[in-house]
């Protein structure tokens, strides 16, 4: 099954890091509703917030704050818990991503082990689905994750970049080749499975042409690296020189 679409590949913009910011000093700012705003602005197809468990980027209130603030589609990642799948009911965002959590990880390392857990994910996803959010799951590009995704229940599958990106910046040729394949292949399988196919974790302008290249490919999900650059240059701009890196690597 040919997987190219005429469509534009999606951003999907993480406001994470700007409620970090704001966290470190605590306070109102800066505001991640306001960096919502933004990012619609400057040609965000999306906005996505990781509530965390112990609450470290975003809070509970900036969720209702940032929903109300745009009219893009909000994807809030989080953990298969409960506590989280209640929050998600009461919220009804357009999309949730289940990650796997760690208390002790800086940030998500490696993608949720799907296949280990198919009978409790189909159970937790189903009623996320029956409130009309579309639900993802974060997982490495390994085809025995993609074809349990599919199992479970789960309408888009994100797949986790983050090791082609080290490997990339570590100058590793080989492993950075290797891992771009795996990526196309677990794309080119999850399309074949009716699953949406997304990406994200670690991209960056030196990295990102070529897995915007992957035909299958509908969103990348970006936001450690815009709201870091945004120090430097301004969020409108960070996310529009994505975009273009973006819209090149596509054509």
């Amino acid at each position: 099954m040919n997987g190219r679409t005429d469509r534009p590949l999606r951003l999907g913009v993480n406001i994470d890091h700007v409620a970090t910011l704001r966290n470190a000093r605590g306070g109102r700012d800066p505001d991640p509703a306001r960096a919502a705003r933004l990012a619609q602005q400057a040609g965000a197809d999306g906005i996505t917030l990781h509530l965390r468990e112990d609450r470290r980027h975003i809070v509970d209130a900036d969720v209702p704050a940032v929903m109300a603030a745009v009219t893009l589609p909000i994807n809030l990642e989080m953990a298969a818990t409960a506590e989280m799948q209640a929050i998600a009911l009461a919220h009804k965002p357009h999309a949730v991503c289940i990650v796997p959590e760690r208390r002790e990880e800086r940030t998500t390392e490696g993608g949720l082990d799907v296949a280990a857990d198919v009978d409790r994910l189909h159970d937790f996803i189903a009623p996320l689905r029956a409130a009309g959010s579309r639900v993802s799951l974060f997982i490495a590009p390994d085809e025995a994750q993609v074809e349990a995704a599919a199992r479970v229940g789960a309408q888009v599958v994100e797949l986790h970049v983050g090791a082609y990106c080290e490997y990339c910046a570590d100058g590793d040729d080989a492993a950075c080749d290797a891992e771009l394949r795996r990526l196309f292949t677990a794309s080119a399988l999850a399309h074949e499975l009716g699953l949406e196919v997304h990406a994200g974790h670690g991209l960056n302008f030196s990295n990102v042409g070529p897995i915007a290249a992957i035909p299958e490919l509908v969103e990348l999900n970006i936001g450690h690296f815009l709201v870091g650059e945004a120090v430097f240059i301004g969020l409108d701009a960070a996310i529009r020189e994505m975009r273009r890196q973006m819209t090149q690597a596509r054509m």
